[in-house]
């Protein structure tokens, strides 16, 4: 008989597990999902807003007409736009503008005011999203912030909950428990919880995106949401949540975004599992680590939320190719991919260089010719689509060195700030010359072509035929 409950409140928790027999087919070790997305706000992130608001009404910092303020990828919004609009609250989300847009409507939904900021910006910009939500506190009597990132309750919500259900749910046979780690709520809680009630012998491994700082990335953009750690490069200083404790983690399987993705993609369709990215970065690190487990371990895998909120993204056929992270090809609709094969080197130099240091790098390359790709930074993993803030051509800089510069005698040292031409078009790896001579349109003689969301080359107009 179903369960009866007094509020939807009390429906927060108890989620199964479900065995992912299919992507696990064939390997040494057990894979169970624990399907968080089950939750009734549709993420893990319910459990961490109830404990959050319980313990906040408990120690006075939330009184009865107050209002929630939380910067949020959106699902910890979610939960707290529930939990505080069922116990009288005012709630207001700050959402990072990188975050699927679905989460903002569901957000509205269930009452809560959106204000949507950047997060792709230095820590010290008064835009940022954690900036403007610490505002809004100031600003708004009787608001409290929840502060997920800090809050000892966020991970405590699953010492307290996730961490026994799993458990009793494996009947104490769970032998690696793997998470993403955004907060670090999740696997701190779950992570310290499973250590102490197996007598240390749970190994508890972190999937992060490949460029993410938690597991040793250059803290670049990625695409998938709500984990790892960003790092601007003009951030001055880096702060790592005191929700996360990275003795909680004993190892990391880092992941890179096209595996994600597609993982998220397959559960959806060999599991039955609609599940978001996050999901992806997670199962595709638990099938690594099954492989090398025997038949006497059992890998619990969590699955944070829902696809249901990432239908225009990682669920979407046009978001991937456009991005870069599907190539299908038929005899109907050829890819740009093979165009690859004539491309010349792509040139890149960070924003801030003078033109002596652009034309410098066009002529290191080999036939460079196309047009300089400028980015915020120079990063190891490569050039995010995301972080190139503009263009400047062979020609403009000539033309610059032959009209002198600011310093007389040397325009080698000018900045390049006056000659950035507008970021160029951008067409995915898996799009077809059509598609691309589309982006194009008459404005436009080169494009950006990108492989899983960075930049790899820039062809002409004529290289996309038509």
């Amino acid at each position: 008989m179903a369960a009866v409950h007094e509020s939807v409140l009390d429906a927060i928790g108890g989620t199964p597990l479900f065995r992912l027999a299919r992507l696990g087919a064939g390997l040494p070790a057990p894979i169970y999902a624990k399907a968080e997305f089950l939750n009734i706000g549709g993420s893990v992130k319910d459990r961490a807003a109830l404990s959050m608001v319980l313990a906040a009404e408990r120690d006075g910092l939330l009184r009865p007409g107050g209002t929630i303020v939380e910067a949020t990828s959106g699902n910890t919004g979610i939960g707290l736009a529930i939990v505080g609009r069922q116990r009288g609250y005012r709630v207001i989300a700050g959402v990072s503008d990188k975050s699927a847009p679905e989460k903002s409507d569901i957000l509205r939904a269930y009452g809560a005011e959106v204000v949507l900021a950047p997060t792709a910006v230095p820590a010290e910009d008064p835009a940022h999203l954690f900036n403007v939500v610490r505002r809004l506190v100031e600003e708004i009597p009787g608001a409290w912030l929840a502060n997920q990132y800090d809050n000892p309750a966020n991970p405590d919500a699953h010492v307290r909950t996730t961490g026994p259900e799993i458990w009793e749910q494996t009947g104490g046979r769970v032998t690696h428990f793997v998470a993403g780690v955004g907060t670090g709520g999740t696997i701190t809680g779950n992570g310290g919880y499973l250590r102490q009630v197996s007598g240390g012998s749970v190994t508890v491994v972190g999937a992060d995106p490949e460029s993410s700082m938690y597991g040793g990335g250059d803290g670049s953009p990625w695409f998938v949401d709500s984990i790892g750690h960003f790092l601007h490069p003009d951030t001055v200083e880096d702060r790592w949540p005191q929700a996360y404790r990275s003795d909680a983690v004993d190892a990391f399987e880092r992941i890179p975004d096209r595996e994600s993705l597609l993982t998220a993609r397959r559960l959806a369709r060999e599991e039955g599992i609609l599940a978001g990215p996050s999901s992806g970065t997670a199962v595709a690190a638990a099938l690594r680590v099954a492989r090398r487990l025997g038949p006497d371990d059992l890998v619990v895998v969590l699955l944070p939320d829902s696809g249901r909120s990432y239908l225009s993204k990682v669920h979407s056929d046009d978001w991937m190719r456009q991005w870069g992270f599907l190539e299908e090809a038929d005899d109907l609709r050829p890819l740009i991919r093979p165009l690859l094969d004539g491309a010349g080197p792509l040139v890149v130099v960070d924003a801030g260089a003078t033109v002596g240091e652009a034309l410098e790098a066009l002529r290191a390359a080999p036939g460079g010719v196309a047009p300089v790709v400028l980015a915020r930074a120079a990063r190891p993993y490569g050039v995010s689509a995301t972080e190139v803030v503009g263009s400047v051509s062979r020609a403009v800089l000539a033309a610059a060195l032959s009209g002198g510069g600011a310093k007389p005698g040397d325009p080698l040292g000018d900045p390049l700030g006056a000659l950035i031409g507008p970021v160029l078009p951008a067409v995915g790896v898996g799009q077809s010359p059509a598609e691309a001579r589309a982006v194009l349109g008459e404005a436009h003689e080169a494009a950006v072509v990108l492989v899983d969301g960075r930049a790899v080359a820039v062809l002409p107009r004529a290289a996309f035929g038509g």
